[in-house]
């Protein structure tokens, strides 16, 4: 018996299966596209005929593809379902948590644990102290699975049995990264705009990094609370510099559709009342409140 299978060879499965050979362990992988596999079987890992006997192999399967509904695709066979029965199921694919919800019905129907993951890190980060992957669903999938798990990530966190916690954090962390690659984006445009290096724009954002981190945590404790008042600086603040990425753009003759998209929505605000707010007082415009 192997002690852990892995389903899917992509650069992020790759990475899983690589890192428990990195550790020693005992591994059956199973991929559409064999050939993927030739180098894991060449440092000692097992080449599965099938998704089903892969899953047959080991007490714990993880299935690591683009998303659910290519997960189902693959796991929803006779054979595949039958195998599951008393074995843990670890989805690592990208999904929301609806998907993660009917993933578990339809893992539990067929008597397997099951356990949603989210890696918060790219593929190189797989095997670091400091990389974090988020785990919801089964306890008992997760206390039986923890040691393999945190070999994968240092910080492999379980947030409970709720099983859609995994991805609906992971999304709230992809909201956050699509503004920051869409913001920097802009930003390199402008430097590019006066001739300036771009290189240097990223050095500074890695300089002021534990301060935005920091900015961070403070507005999630004040939506959290719903403690608004007596800001460091305000909405309205933030609204104005806004409107002053629109004038450069506008002056610079650049594209100028990321200020425009963001600009309606601090308007929106400011209109509702909420100048004088914390900037995170934009999440009641999102919410549904007066003004929207």
């Amino acid at each position: 018996m192997s002690e852990v299978s892995i389903i899917g060879l992509g650069p992020m499965g790759t990475a899983l299966a690589q890192t428990f050979l990195n550790n020693d362990k005992r591994i059956t992988i199973w991929n559409r596209t064999a050939s993927k596999a030739e180098s894991l079987v060449r440092q000692g890992a097992v080449l599965a005929s099938s998704a089903a006997s892969a899953i047959n192999a080991s007490p714990i399967t993880i299935i690591c593809v683009a998303n659910y509904g290519s997960s189902a695709s693959l796991l929803d066979t006779q054979e595949a379902a039958s195998a599951l029965a008393g074995r843990t199921l670890i989805q690592l694919s990208t999904g929301t948590p609806q998907e993660a919800r009917n993933s578990e019905f339809w893992a539990r129907e067929r008597g397997a644990y099951y356990l949603d993951g989210a890696i918060q890190a790219w593929p190189s980060h797989i095997g670091a102290p400091e990389t974090v992957i988020l785990f919801s669903g089964s306890s008992t999938a997760f206390q039986t699975s923890e040691p393999l798990l945190r070999i994968l990530a240092g910080n492999s966190i379980y947030l409970g049995e709720p099983v859609g916690s995994a991805s609906a954090q992971a999304l709230a962390v992809i909201s956050y990264l699509l503004g920051t690659w869409l913001g920097f984006a802009h930003g390199a445009h402008i430097l590019e705009s006066e001739h300036l290096p771009v290189d240097s724009f990223g050095s500074m954002i890695a300089a002021i990094a534990p301060l935005l981190g920091e900015e961070a945590k403070h507005q999630g404790k004040v939506i959290q609370t719903g403690k608004f008042g007596n800001p460091e600086s305000s909405l309205q603040t933030s609204a104005d510099s806004v409107e002053r990425l629109l004038q450069q753009a506008t002056e610079a003759g650049i594209n100028s559709d990321f200020p425009r998209f963001a600009l309606p929505l601090f308007a929106k605000a400011a209109a509702a009342g909420y100048g004088d707010e914390e900037v995170s007082a934009i999440i009641k415009i999102l919410r549904g409140g007066p003004a929207s």
